[in-house]
């Protein structure tokens, strides 16, 4: 199936999910699928509906919600696994089962104690189950980059035979090289019977920095789909990134003549709503939407710039939706001008949830002198976006300096009880964080902590990332605030409250 268009395929909720750190709650996930299918992807991948009675409910509900993009389960080659995933995706207006099986021989012997044989049989048995459900059912052949090319060929031979409408040869732990597999993707146009009608995909790991490389050349030996997450997210040093493979294809539409339905100016917004949601801040020197990516520092690209802007940037912020931080509201600002701004950003907020955006806007405008677009995007994420508190800060005061013993003292809400305590500590971070201890009862280890400022300026919000760890258990909490010390709080705090929720889906589990 040849044609100019590559499909994209998101898998930031699914195998992006799977990266540490990057676990997300039910409203996270359906507020982040809403704007993929926003910024025009062609499936997303909601989760593994098998793995978990959670996985299975949040990717029941985005498959509900979704209203342009396909939406996909994912599922071992297994009866049950395709069963569970069809009774997740079925209500979806364009549901897809996507089934995988191990290939290399490493994995067939270590992993599967599985003869080739054997594989074959379940690869057919699977595919064929999966459509009996639908006709857009798509296999991956794992560790396809590492597999015998003639097996692998009598392989794909078998999922095309049994129904399979998209074949998907992942590079699963990041190992080929961009000639290399285009080749495998040329050899397999060459051999595989049937292999013109359905649509050849290509899933990249970026253990050796190749992943968008190997996507483009797989592109060009004739490769449609391209499996991809936001920011690069996922698996050990992540997967091909959206932005890179998408805007690789735009800037050099001159050498490959290729498109995709990608919204290009909703990339930043989307990008930067996920690095809000899971807490991890976008690298300075992320290609295409890190914070240098349209910076110019050195005397002569300046003068360059001042000249023709195309001399050093082949692509501007504005064609990938990154607009100059610039003073949008104040307290002076009505419903009618948040809402629009909000909208403007892909966010869609009910009455009662804008009622809060603008109470915080207007409450943020009496402690700082401007008000950027990146302070709205993290109000939203603290007014609306954020898991129900079982812990709420209500008051919070710290002392600290060279000649002060570090005390904090907070007023918190556990369970609609108010409680308020004082502790020590050896910083303010510190004292804070044993005074949050002692209020919960808990005391987990602290894996991470750290501060970001979310704009310029000495007023600018503080952005805390926390990730916090009891037992087997691990959350990231993330906070803002003007100070620094309160957004530790509020990040410790949300965390706190994820771990909780975590408890409590274990126990339901269980019941």
């Amino acid at each position: 199936m040849q044609n100019n268009t590559v499909y994209v395929f998101d898998t930031t909720l699914r195998d992006g999910e799977q990266s540490p750190g990057a676990s997300m709650n039910m409203q996270e996930k359906r507020r982040l699928a809403r704007q993929l299918d926003a910024l025009g992807v062609d499936v997303i991948e909601a989760g593994f509906p098998a793995s978990s009675t959670g996985d299975f409910e949040a990717v029941q509900e985005i498959a509900q919600v979704i209203e342009n993009a396909q939406v996909a389960g994912l599922a071992r080659a297994s009866t049950a696994d395709i069963d569970r995933a069809w009774e997740a995706i079925k209500d979806a207006r364009r549901p897809r089962i996507h089934t995988f099986l191990a290939t290399s021989d490493i994995h067939m012997e270590y992993k599967l104690a599985m003869s080739r044989e054997q594989v074959l049989a379940q690869v057919a048995e699977a595919v064929g189950r999966a459509s009996t459900y639908t006709q857009n059912v798509e296999f991956s052949a794992e560790d396809a980059s590492r597999s015998d090319w003639s097996f692998l060929t009598q392989v794909v031979q078998a999922a095309v035979d049994a129904g399979a409408t998209t074949i998907n040869i992942p590079d699963t732990v990041g190992y080929t090289q961009p000639e290399e597999y285009a080749a495998l993707i040329r050899h397999l146009k060459d051999t595989v019977q049937g292999i013109e009608d359905v649509v050849l995909s290509v899933h990249c790991h970026n253990d050796l920095g190749l992943a968008t490389a190997n996507t483009l050349a797989a592109v060009q030996a004739g490769a449609r789909q391209v499996e991809v997450t936001l920011n690069g997210i996922g698996e050990r040093a992540g997967n091909a990134a959206l932005e890179e493979v998408v805007m690789a294809l735009e800037v050099r539409k001159d050498l490959h003549g290729l498109e995709t339905n990608v919204v290009k100016d909703q990339i930043y917004p989307t990008c930067r709503l996920l690095s809000l949601i899971i807490g991890q801040a976008i690298p300075a020197y992320k290609a295409v939407i890190g914070g240098n990516a349209f910076a110019h520092e050195a005397g002569i690209h300046q003068h360059g710039m001042l000249q023709n802007k195309q001399t050093y940037e082949i692509m501007t912020p504005e064609s990938i939706g990154r607009p100059p931080s610039e003073m949008v509201l104040g307290k002076h600002s009505g419903r009618h001008a948040c809402q629009r701004r909000l909208e403007e950003l892909g966010y869609r907020l009910d009455r009662e949830q804008l009622d809060h955006v603008v109470e915080a806007v207007k409450t943020l405008a009496d402690k700082k002198k401007q008000i950027f677009v990146e302070d709205l995007e993290a109000l939203v994420l603290e007014e609306v976006y954020r898991i129900p508190d079982k812990y709420k800060l209500l008051y919070l005061s710290s002392l600290s300096g060279n000649m002060a013993i570090p005390t904090a003292t907070l007023k918190m809400s556990v369970d609609d009880e108010n409680v308020q305590v004082a502790e020590f500590g050896v910083g303010p971070v510190d004292s804070v964080f044993n005074a949050i201890c002692r209020i919960v009862g808990k005391n987990p280890s602290l894996q991470k902590f750290s501060v970001t400022a979310i704009t310029g300026g000495t007023d600018a919000q503080g952005e805390v990332t926390v990730k916090i760890q009891e037992g087997e258990q691990t959350a990231i909490g993330r906070g803002a605030d003007p100070d620094i010390i309160v957004a530790s709080a509020k990040a410790y705090i949300n965390a706190l409250n994820r771990l909780a929720k975590k408890e409590e889906d274990t126990i339901c589990a269980r019941i």
